[in-house]
């Protein structure tokens, strides 16, 4: 029986065993791997993900701790968001080179680092090394997002969501035990002898670390690089065989690629295809509107009354609706189309910003609300991204979906950003109402979709 070692340097002669029928994909060996693939990543995502659930709720404490100030508090989380920003499209350059083992783990291992810088910076009182750590821990945050892609990678087509929602899934566990770590890492920044805060980062940095290992350790064959060669396997068999010509789309894109560059042949692609342009869209702006609401509901609740266990355990609901129930979203969009569940989304949308806006002075519907808020980025992300890989030729994808997650944070960063001013001039039901209204370009754009049919 052959093992994925063996699928990994021969291609061709894997490919040429399957009946023509059949995707590649559906290759026992391929699915062996892609079941590996997929097991591998979610583990590093728990490991590693606890540290970007760190990031959440303790990061902003200890920039504060650090600086004794909230300007400069503000600036080293805006730091994180812009290390996150900056990455996405290096990470999937090096994707492109070198494979998504070679990007994920050293995107990991670049956050464990930024951790280390962080306990420094607690234990200096330094404001730069503060901001650098800040930085670098960022990268996590980018590296826990493409992850998702990798599980697509070896995919069957009638499965891409659903894979890619396991990983998803996998980052519910960090989200829930990182933001509680404070008294944890406070007992191992006493055995070290460290600032309370810091205690935290170093478990942090450790699950970091832990991730960038399995990673680089075990997941083998890396599956951007099979699927690579097996599509180039396939369509030198077609050309060979006289069947059909070799796919002139992937073809063209992949000359492009290595004559003018992954990311401005991506942009080209992202332009000229309708569903790769769709699917972009709809990813960015369901982060955008996730992160514009979600970032002044804990103001909101405040200001109306609500305390600190009841803004927490709103949060706890927000991250059910944004993880838990990707795989059946995985599912649902593999069942009736990325496409349809991408709407679905829109209307999930529509259902939390009414709930949300009307309801700021009932806790309950605040807490649905902000529910719905992240099933609909789910609906969004995980069909989203899956119409994403389906609607760009493979060796364009990473340069493709960096782009995508750089935009993502680069817009939602800016959404969040405008959601202090805008909440104070027309008030939470007033920034609800504006982002239902972001749900507009989404569907406009489907109807296009469905009008070009």
């Amino acid at each position: 029986m052959s093992t994925p070692d063996d699928i990994s340097t021969k291609p061709e002669q894997a490919s040429a065993e399957q009946p023509s029928a059949q995707p590649w994909q559906a290759d026992a060996r391929v699915a062996a791997v892609q079941r590996r693939t997929v097991r591998v990543l979610s583990a590093a995502q728990v490991v590693g993900g606890v540290g970007v659930g760190v990031a959440v709720s303790i990061g902003a404490l200890l920039a504060e701790s650090v600086a004794h100030s909230e300007t400069y508090a503000g600036l080293a989380r805006t730091a994180m968001t812009a290390g996150a920003a900056a990455v996405g499209v290096p990470l999937a350059l090096v994707a492109q080179r070198a494979g998504r083992r070679t990007s994920l783990s050293l995107g990991w291992l670049v956050a464990a680092v930024g951790g280390a810088l962080l306990v420094g910076a607690a234990v200096s009182r330094s404001i730069p090394l503060l901001i650098v750590g800040m930085l670098l821990f960022g990268v996590g945050s980018a590296t826990n997002q493409q992850s998702r892609y990798a599980a697509a990678d070896l995919a069957a087509p009638h499965r891409r969501a659903q894979a890619l929602s396991i990983v998803v899934w996998s980052t519910t566990v960090g989200s829930v035990i990182g933001p509680n770590l404070a008294d944890p890492g406070a007992a191992v920044a006493s055995a070290l002898s460290l600032p309370r805060l810091a205690g935290a980062f170093v478990l942090a940095s450790a699950g970091m670390a832990l991730a960038a290992l399995l990673l680089w350790g075990l997941m083998r064959p890396d599956p951007l690089m099979l699927s690579l060669r097996y599509q180039e396997a396939e369509e030198r068999q077609e050309r060979e065989a006289g069947t059909r010509a070799a796919s002139a789309e992937a073809t063209v894109a992949r000359e492009k690629s290595r004559s003018t560059g992954t990311l401005r042949a991506g942009l080209r692609h992202l332009r000229h295809s309708p569903r790769a342009g769709f699917a972009f869209t709809s990813v960015v702006l369901a982060h955008t509107v996730m992160a514009a609401v979600m970032t002044m509901t804990p103001v909101s609740m405040a200001q109306h009354g609500s305390g600190l266990t009841i803004v927490g355990i709103t949060v706890s609901g927000h991250l059910l609706g944004m993880y838990a129930f990707s795989p059946v979203v995985g599912w649902l969009a593999d069942r009736i189309g990325h496409l349809p569940t991408v709407v679905a989304g829109q209307a999930v949308f529509l259902v939390s910003a009414a709930l949300s806006g009307m309801g700021h002075d009932s806790v309950g519907l605040m807490m649905a609300g902000l529910f719905l808020l992240g099933l609909g980025w789910s609906f969004n992300l995980v069909a989203g991204s899956a119409m994403l890989s389906e609607a760009t030729p493979a060796p364009l994808r990473p340069g493709v979906q960096g782009t995508t997650d750089t935009a993502m944070n680069v817009v939602a960063a800016v959404g969040a950003g405008l959601a202090g001013p805008l909440m104070s001039w027309i008030g939470f039901g007033g920034l609800n109402a504006v982002a239902a209204v972001l749900v507009l370009p989404v569907l406009a754009f489907w109807a296009l979709l469905v009008r070009a049919r």
